[in-house]
Formats: structure tokens, sequence, C-alpha cells
């Protein structure tokens, strides 16, 4: 069979670049062998002289010969990572966040990948129901460790319930095989009312502990419901008190961890203690962050950002007013942090926006809509020198909102200059500098 990898992108003076290749072209054999994702590729290229086949843009193929360094690459970038399909969710779980996206937005945001090569290369969570013999061959013969794996629960009846899926109920089974074959991974729990907490979640815990050193570290993050669940299963999200039952748990594992193993190893998404009203923990309790992507960790890594960053009296000659956006999770943070600051002349107003696009229930930052804050902008009084808006709520790597909005729209809409944070130093920086 032939993949087709779509290149997107050539980096100049490189091998790809002296050979001609252009964003369209297509790579579809290295050494005469098809080459299924990157994964393979790097394998291909670990040589100093290769074949590549080539297909142009205009359909005709033509074979390269390079020679090169052992370890240099073409420097291509391709559309995907993956040159046959993105590998698809086969469940149908009871809390997935996609099934809770309203109609008509940009299509990769319906996709439900479940690709134990995307858990790998980048850290996406993997059921493991889709693995075949062929699949678990491979992750062993290549060592792809660690991977990441949405556990949700070892107990299988329970899991199989949850994900709408018999395999499902073979979870341990699984992890037993990728501990087996040597294979490391880090799990993740989402946390549902009333199903996988309590109990369950100790069991779950207790069976992740029991796997240590393969497990690498086991998130918990609370299940994400949004307004735009009229064909769902019915969940309810947390409570404060319920928040508090389970920090306490999740406490009392941290504590036989650290003593036992050295290390945390279970974490708690944040909003579980920002519901709860209690201290996030120590930046020492999180042991490298290990799940910061997951949203594990975020608020006690931004604030020691903070507050590691030099003080600074100098101010402004003028009056500057600045409005610093955010969800109503991050506000219980930042709130302290800018009462805190002192630079003459000027003002700083946090602007708490209301997700009224996915729903009340949906609170942390990185889901906020550049409508949404248009629309909270637009009504607030007062002098504006100008908005900083957080990177977290735009697609990573590009200056768009869920709702395809920008940040020009905004700044259309305030008519004032809009600029981006993407964490503690570039706010600070921003506040401290605006020109």
């Amino acid at each position: 069979m032939t993949y087709k990898g779509i290149v997107s992108a050539v980096a100049p003076d490189s091998l790809a670049a002296e050979l001609g290749l252009v964003p369209g072209d297509r790579l579809l054999m290295v050494n005469n062998q098809p080459i299924q994702d990157i994964i393979d590729l790097s394998f291909a290229l670990a040589d100093e002289y290769v074949e590549v086949l080539i297909e142009k843009t205009n359909g005709e193929q033509q074979l390269y010969e390079i020679e090169k360094d052992y370890s240099e690459d073409l420097g291509i970038e391709f559309e995907s990572a993956v040159f046959d399909k993105v590998r698809q969710c086969a469940n149908n779980c009871i809390f997935c966040f996609v099934d809770q996206m309203p109609a008509g937005m940009r299509e990769t945001l319906y996709i439900k990948d479940d690709d134990y090569r995307l858990s790998f290369l980048y850290g996406n969570f993997i059921t493991l129901t889709n693995l075949g013999p062929r699949d678990m061959k491979r992750i062993r013969q290549l060592h792809l460790s660690p991977l990441f794996v949405s556990i949700h629960t070892t107990d299988g009846p329970l899991r199989a319930k949850m994900l709408n899926n018999e395999r499902a109920s073979e979870i341990n089974k699984q992890l037993d095989e990728l501990m087996e074959q040597g294979i490391e991974f880090h799990g993740q729990i989402v946390l549902c009312p009333g199903f996988n907490d309590g109990v369950a979640l100790d069991k779950t815990i207790g069976d992740l502990y029991a796997r240590i050193p393969s497990a690498l570290s086991l998130a918990i993050v609370p299940v994400g419901l949004t307004r735009h669940r009229d064909h769902c299963y019915p969940l309810q999200g947390f409570t404060p008190q319920q928040a508090g039952e389970v920090i306490d748990m999740v406490d009392r594992w941290q504590q036989k961890c650290r003593a036992e193993k050295g290390t945390s190893f279970v974490y708690l998404g944040d909003e579980f203690y920002l519901s709860a009203g209690r201290t996030v923990p120590q930046y020492d309790n999180y042991d490298g962050f290990p799940q910061l992507e997951n949203g594990v960790g975020i608020v006690r890594n931004f604030i020691e950002e903070w507050n590691s960053q030099p003080q600074s009296a100098q101010g402004y000659e003028i009056s500057h007013a600045i409005d610093v956006v955010c969800g109503h999770s991050a506000a219980k943070v930042l709130d302290k942090l800018i009462a805190q600051l002192a630079i003459p002349n000027l003002k700083v107003r946090l602007v708490e926006v209301e997700n009224h696009f996915f729903g009340p229930h949906i609170t942390v930052t990185g889901l906020l809509t550049g409508g949404d804050i248009m629309t909270t902008l637009a009504q607030l009084p007062g002098p504006r020198t100008g908005v900083i808006i957080p990177g977290i709520s735009l697609k990573k790597g590009q200056s768009v909102f869920l709702d395809e909005r920008t940040p020009a729209d905004i700044e259309k809409t305030v008519g004032v200059p809009v600029r981006t944070a993407y964490f503690a130093q570039d706010l600070l920086q921003l506040l401290r500098e605006w020109r």
C-alpha cells in the first residue's frame, strides 16, 4: 500500500529546498518502502544515502537520490503526522467533549482521534480500544514510549459502560501488556460524579500505583459539560463539596506516594481546587509538571513564573488603562496577583468573561471564544488604552479562536491595540512595557 505525506512547508536552505520541493508535493516512498507516518520517516531517513519518491503537484512522480549526514533531515513539514489516516475513536463515551460541540464549527474540532502514533508524538490521550496485535507489535518493535492513556477507571465493566464499548473492559490486560513490552505510560481519568469517583476512584488509583514505574503519572480532571448536551448522557458537574472530597482522597494518596515512591504520582486538575476554594499544591508537589498540557498544575506554574519575575517600580508618564481578559476560574487567581501590582500611572482591569458559547459550566480560559470576549468588552465603560487576551484561548500556532474570530476582530470592536499573553511572563511584560 502507498501512503501520501502531503508537504505543508519546506525549510529554507534545507535539503528539500535544494531539491525544489514545494508545499503540495507528496512523499510516497523512501528506499522503495511505503511510509505511513513521520515515525516511519524518521527511521527511514537514518542513513547517509536515501532514495525518496515524490509525487509533484502536477501529478508526476520523481525519484530523488540524496546523500546527507546521518542525522540530517529533509527540512519538510507535513499537513499531518500520519500519512494514511488518523485513527478514529471507536467509543461513544458518556462524557465526550466533542459530542458537546455546537454545529457549524471547523471540521477539525469534530475529529475524535484515538491514534497511538499521535499519543507517542504529541501526548494525545488514547483509550487502547482500537489497538490490534499488529499495533501492539509495532509499539513494541519501535519502542513507542511513553504513551498517554485515557484510563478513567480500572473497573472493567464500569469502563465498558462509560465508553459504551465492550473492548474497554480489557484495560487491565492492555496495561499489563504494555508493561511487559517495556512501554511506559501516563494515565488520565475524566472524573464523573456518581460513576468513577468514590470507591471506584480509590481502586483505580491503587491499581495504577501498583504499576509504577511503568505508570509514570496519573492525572484526574473533572468532566466538562457544555450547554450543547441535548442528546448526550445526563451528567452533573462537581459541587464544591464533592470537589473537596476528591481533593482529600487524592491528598491521602499523594502522601503515601511521596513517602514510598518519592513523587506525588497522582495529580488533580486545577479546577478541583478552584471549585472547592482550596489552595493549589506547592510547586515541588507537581514533580516537574508531567501533565501540564492536561491542565494539571497550570495555576501553580503561573504563580511561580509571576513571582519569579523581577519587580520594577518604573511606570508610565501618562495614564494607561489596560484590560486583562480571562475566564472565571483564572480570575480567582489573577485578581490577587494583579491587586499586588504597583506600577505608576497604570490601571489594570480584570475582565472576567462569561462563556455563553459553551455555557456557564465551562469556566476555563482556554475555551473562551472571540465572540464572548468582544461582547463583554463592548459592554464595559471607561477609558481603555489596550486589551490583553489569553493566548491559551487561541488555536495552537494560529491567531484564531474556537469560533473563528481573531484578535484583529476584537481590535476592531474595541478600537485600541489588542495583544496576546501566553503566560505569566508575557502578561507582566505587556503590563510594564505597553507602548
